[in-house]
C-alpha cells in the first residue's frame, strides 16, 4: 500500500500553489487550488465509477459502459489539472 501511496505522490505534483508571474496574488492562489479541486473532482469520479461497476447489474440488458463512463471522465480530470499544474509551476517556476 506504501508503493501505491509514493507513486501517487511522484506522479501527482505539491500542493502548494505556485505564483503565476503577472497574476494578483490572490487570482494566482484561487487558480491553484481550483486546479486541485478538479484533481479531487477527477478522484471522486473514478470512485463513483468503480463502485457502479461494483453494484451494477451484470445481466446483457444492464447498463454496462456508464461506470466506464464515470471512470473516463475522472481520468481525464485528473490528467488534465495535473498537467495544467506542471505546465504552470514550470512557467512560474
Amino acid at each position: 500500500m506504501t508503493d501505491l501511496v509514493a507513486l501517487a505522490a511522484d506522479l501527482i505534483p505539491g500542493a502548494k500553489p505556485t505564483k503565476i508571474p503577472g497574476l494578483d496574488s490572490a487570482v494566482s492562489e484561487i487558480f491553484g487550488y481550483g486546479l486541485w479541486l478538479l484533481i479531487l473532482a477527477g478522484v471522486g469520479g473514478v470512485g463513483f465509477g468503480v463502485y457502479k461497476l461494483a453494484v451494477s447489474d451484470k445481466s446483457r440488458n444492464g447498463g454496462g459502459s456508464e461506470p466506464f463512463k464515470w471512470m473516463g471522465g475522472g481520468i481525464a480530470a485528473i490528467l488534465l489539472s495535473g498537467s495544467l499544474i506542471t505546465i504552470l509551476n514550470g512557467i512560474a517556476g
